[in-house]
């Protein structure tokens, strides 16, 4: 086996297996929470207890993957194409009075 036929069968492999990732769990763990939704902070006492919200999950702790979301974006775009109203008349030099 050649190592450009290897090479394109890793690549081929790898990519099936984020696409199966990405539909069967569209959504990861935040990679700045790392999935809590929050940070953790310390009291004075030095017990941890809880931070703010993420400002990147919001607080769910929970983001969409990026494939995923190309792939909503595609579908999107992909729907909006199917149902377009055709922007010119039928008859474009038909009479406008009836």
């Amino acid at each position: 086996m050649t190592p450009l036929l290897a090479a394109s069968a890793c690549l081929l492999i790898v990519t099936l297996g984020y696409v199966a990732v990405c539909a069967g769990s569209p959504y990861g763990d935040c990679r700045r929470c790392h999935g809590m939704g929050h940070a953790i902070k310390t009291d004075r006492k030095g017990r941890p207890k809880r931070g703010k919200d993420c400002r990147r999950c919001h607080g769910y702790g929970k983001r969409i993957r990026v494939g995923r979301h190309l792939f909503n974006l595609w579908l999107r775009i992909y729907r909006e194409g199917q149902h377009q109203t055709p922007t010119t008349p039928a008859h474009p030099f038909a009479n406008k009075r009836g």
